[in-house]
């Protein structure tokens, strides 16, 4: 066969492939639903086929009878060549493996779902799910030796997040990617499916609108919608972030954050706390990210909401009983431990009265725990995170401290009580390790030489502790070299960042491109990092690394082993007995 032959039957058989393209079914094949639970049934049909050609079965049942609805049809929908079938907010009320098929034009495409059920009544009154942003291994590790001590090989106390019967390892891949985000790891954790890369509450399919993709019921609806429980979001982000979102919000751009604003009406948590004000105020008022003059905060309130803005407000109103608080103390996100408690750094000067963590913990837990029929509380230490990105980590490591002193709130909550689950996990990893000790000791100026490995990686001598768990003093001989394993280009001196939060990088001369912050390249000691990611990048990023959770309480002793991060969803939904 000559080669122009050959190409010509390879392009043959490409384009009947390209043309014979299968229908996309949302619920994905493999999905994992909660039976009763809401979600949005979408068949896309390529080529645009016409309405009266469609079929969609549910084990060999028209899709109309089982759901008892009749399906919008959508032809060109958004200008592709598609046909659009829809059937929104339906469920299945009883667990199987329903075979779902779609047919038109003698194509066909078939997808088999898990749907799971629960036992009757609940065994966990309360739940508490506390997301360290990006935490990984390391991240605790550092935290214990910088909180606890280490002598000979010993620590000098567990962690909360770590004293706790229940383990497992959580793998947090998306649907697209191998590396997740902070949008589609919560949502998984949220509503138990698989989702995209920036997607909240949602399949991602093809429509132009991010807020029409096919949606899935969150565990925030469905407490709402299917008990009497309170339910709580805290965080020290932005209120409107991926994380804070995932348990109310739908939409494929988790930058919707006006539209996610309005979402957290819709749902009415008992508490919402964190930063992000300038999208819950209207358009006209100064300082607002609005492009409308919808006034959120007076929604709120008219709802019968207790408005806060700093801790005093928040700590006042917890201990006059209020039950219903809309907490926003910044107008990004909440300052992090080490500048809040020490170094009064980043905008603690502009917002000085600002609570962390902990403090929001105990008064959403004062709040919530009113209601006779118990409570979901979600907590987020957002800037372990954050901080990773920016490869910081000394803010990295008191922000994991703090998240463990919120933990042990809980703890502390729940003990004598044998009704509250309390589950600690990261969304997703970093590829952060800790390779050894810095050491001003060592002869020579730059972080190669300062680096003390095996035998010469001596103990770090920060201190005194405080009762919080913080070394009062950071800037210290001998500090932990937690190494970040991603970076743009960048200048390091493996010293902690005193004047604020690190910028690695800045905009270079060329579009789309990032350098080393010659701030960073000018402190004593600094040495040029040639980058190893895209040109592009101008921080840290995410790594595909399982992440550790930890659990104690009732329905606890379900994680062990090796776990999707869906199984979160499914092990809270079986503690409440959420199901129809």
């Amino acid at each position: 066969m000559s080669k122009r032959i050959l190409f010509a039957t390879l392009a043959s058989i490409v384009a009947g492939a390209t043309a014979a393209a299968a229908q996309t079914v949302y619920p994905i094949d493999r999905a994992e639903i909660l039976a009763g639970a809401k979600f949005d049934l979408k068949v896309e049909f390529p080529g645009s086929p016409a309405a009266s050609t469609l079929k969609v079965t549910v084990d060999g049942r028209d899709a109309a009878d089982v759901f008892g609805l009749q399906p919008t049809i959508v032809e060109k929908e958004d200008g592709h060549d598609l046909t659009a079938w829809w059937m929104r907010g339906v469920s299945l009320p009883t667990a199987g493996r329903p075979k779902i098929e779609a047919s038109a034009g003698g194509k066909a495409a078939t997808v088999t779902w898990d749907v799971w059920d629960t036992p009757k009544g609940r065994v966990a009154k309360n739940v508490i799910l506390f997301i360290g942003d990006g935490l990984s291994v390391a991240h605790r590790t550092a935290a214990r030796i910088m909180s606890k001590g280490l002598v000979e090989g010993r620590y000098g106390g567990e962690l909360a997040i770590d004293d706790m019967p229940a383990m497992a390892l959580i793998s947090t891949a998306g649907t697209d990617s191998i590396v997740t985000d902070s949008a589609n790891a919560m949502s998984a954790y949220t509503t138990g499916h698989k989702s995209c890369v920036n997607a909240l509450g949602v399949y991602c399919a093809h429509n132009k609108n991010t807020l029409e993709h096919p949606k899935v019921e969150t565990i925030g609806e469905l407490v709402k919608r299917k008990t009497s429980m309170a339910l709580g979001v805290v965080t020290n982000t932005e209120i409107e972030d991926a994380t804070p979102a995932g348990v109310i919000a739908h939409t494929r751009k988790r930058s919707d954050y006006a539209d996610i604003v309005k979402m957290f009406l819709e749902v009415k948590p008992d508490v919402i706390m964190g930063g992000g004000s300038p999208f819950f105020l209207p358009k006209s008022t100064p300082g607002s990210k609005r492009t409308d003059e919808f006034d959120a905060v007076k929604a709120f309130e008219e709802a019968g909401y207790t408005f806060v803005t700093t801790r005093t407000e928040m700590e006042k109103a917890a201990a006059e009983g209020k039950t219903k608080l809309l907490g926003l103390y910044n107008t990004g996100n909440v300052d992090g431990a080490l500048d809040l408690k020490y170094l009064k750094k980043g905008t603690v000067a502009k917002f000085p009265d600002q609570p962390d963590v902990v403090e929001e913990t105990r008064a959403a837990i004062s709040a919530l725990s009113k209601n006779p029929d118990g409570f979901f509380l979600m907590v987020e230490s957002g800037r372990i995170d954050k901080y990773s990105h920016s490869l910081d980590p000394e803010r990295a490591i008191f922000d994991t401290i703090m998240l463990d002193d919120a933990v042990k709130a809980a703890k502390e909550f729940a003990a004598g009580r044998n009704d509250t689950l309390i589950i600690v996990v990261g969304d997703h990893a970093h590829p952060v390790s800790i390779i050894g000790t810095y050491d001003d000791d060592r002869p020579g100026q730059t972080p190669r030489e300062k680096l003390g490995v095996y035998a010469e990686a001596k103990v770090p001598n920060y201190g005194p502790v405080d009762a919080a768990g913080y070394p009062t003093n950071i800037d210290v001989s001998r500090r932990i070299a937690l190494n970040f394993g991603t970076s743009p280009d960048t200048c390091f001196d493996a010293k902690p960042h005193l004047d604020g939060e690190n910028v690695p990088a800045i905009a270079g001369a060329t579009p789309k491109t990032f350098v080393e912050n010659p701030k960073n390249c000018e402190r004593p000691g600094a040495v040029h990092v040639t980058g190893n990611l895209p040109f592009d990048a101008n921080s840290g990023v995410h790594s595909g690394d399982d992440v550790v959770l930890t659990a104690m309480g009732p329905g606890s002793e379900l994680f062990r082993g090796h776990k999707p991060n869906t199984f979160v969803f499914r092990v809270m939904a079986t503690a409440l007995g959420l199901a129809n």
